[in-house]
């Protein structure tokens, strides 16, 4: 990936017309934001859709770009916000047909292999174990979610992930400190083994 200040280079030049610029800027980030998106909504597709309307945003709202954070914390900070705006979006519209087909809604029992579902950056033992850690993330609170999402499957700092969330470093510690406690009694021994 292209560094933070290659990054600063292509966002100040994208307002000026410069195409070459913005695809410069999309092949450096699009596989990273694309696998965090990814990690919210678990399908390919839907994670494609949100990677294209992250793209668009920075598109249209380059020039607005302040250098107040580094470039790849504003890009994640958007895809964030989209992931979870995408989420409420499904929720609001019933469509959770992807999960409902993984998982028997009596049980709760993985019912078939997910296609797709494993992050290329966890590191678990077989889909379904995977499967079973992000429904329990699913049921997390957002923000815990989100620190638990940036801090251990992405693997940012607490700093990154503060400026990102647009919180102190403590509130996240202690966001990803809930997420673990909850994520065990959901899980119970299991998930000491299993964490990304």
């Amino acid at each position: 990936m292209a560094h933070s200040y290659d990054l600063s280079r292509l966002i100040k030049a994208i307002p000026e017309g410069n195409e070459a610029a913005f695809r410069e800027l999309y092949e450096a980030t699009q596989s990273r934001l694309f696998n965090t998106a990814l990690i919210y909504v678990r399908s390919r597709e839907d994670a494609e859709e949100i990677t294209q309307d992250v793209f668009i945003e920075v598109y249209r709202s380059a020039g607005a770009f302040k250098e107040e954070s580094s470039v790849m914390t504003w890009l994640y900070r958007i895809v964030v916000n989209k992931s979870l705006d995408f989420i409420k979006h499904k929720k609001r519209q019933k469509r959770f047909s992807f999960l409902t087909s993984l998982f028997d809604t009596s049980t709760g029992e993985l019912v078939r292999e997910p296609v797709d579902f494993v992050h290329p950056g966890v590191m678990l033992e077989n889909k379904e174990n995977a499967a079973i850690l992000f429904r329990a993330v699913d049921k997390l609170a957002p923000k815990q979610k989100t620190a638990y999402i940036l801090t251990r499957v992405e693997g940012l700092s607490n700093i990154e992930s503060a400026e990102i969330m647009g919180t102190s470093v403590g509130a996240v510690e202690s966001l990803g400190r809930r997420a673990n406690e909850n994520l065990k009694k959901q899980l119970g021994g299991w998930y000491k083994s299993a964490k990304p």
